[in-house]
């Protein structure tokens, strides 16, 4: 299963881990870690490259994390809202690979 948390303050999104394997298919097949990894590698790429976020990004063995910067930019609680919005559109269709938490930080 693929485990999320966001972490939100004061109500908005400032950042995410992301861990775990959906566990679909196999390995190379998975469409549900596909869609997964290709939404939050777009949001980190979105934050830092495009719009030069200084988010930290945090890439180890099985896990991704992304913070944002405090004071939390507008355009990067944007982004964050629209990475929630894509994960749990695939999460609704395929509800028993995907657990979303949010946490207040």
């Amino acid at each position: 299963m693929i485990r999320i948390n966001f972490y939100q303050h004061n109500q908005q999104l400032c950042g995410c881990s992301v861990s775990g394997h959906a566990g679909y298919a196999d390995s190379g097949q998975d469409v549900v870690c596909a869609g997964v990894s290709t939404a939050v590698q777009m949001t980190a790429n979105m934050l830092t490259e495009i719009f030069k976020i200084p988010a930290d990004i945090s890439v180890d063995e099985n896990r991704i994390g992304i913070r944002l910067p405090d004071p939390l930019p507008s355009e990067g609680v944007k982004i964050m809202d629209g990475l929630e919005l894509q994960i749990q559109q695939i999460k609704e269709e395929f509800p028993r690979f995907i657990q979303i938490k949010h946490t207040e930080v």
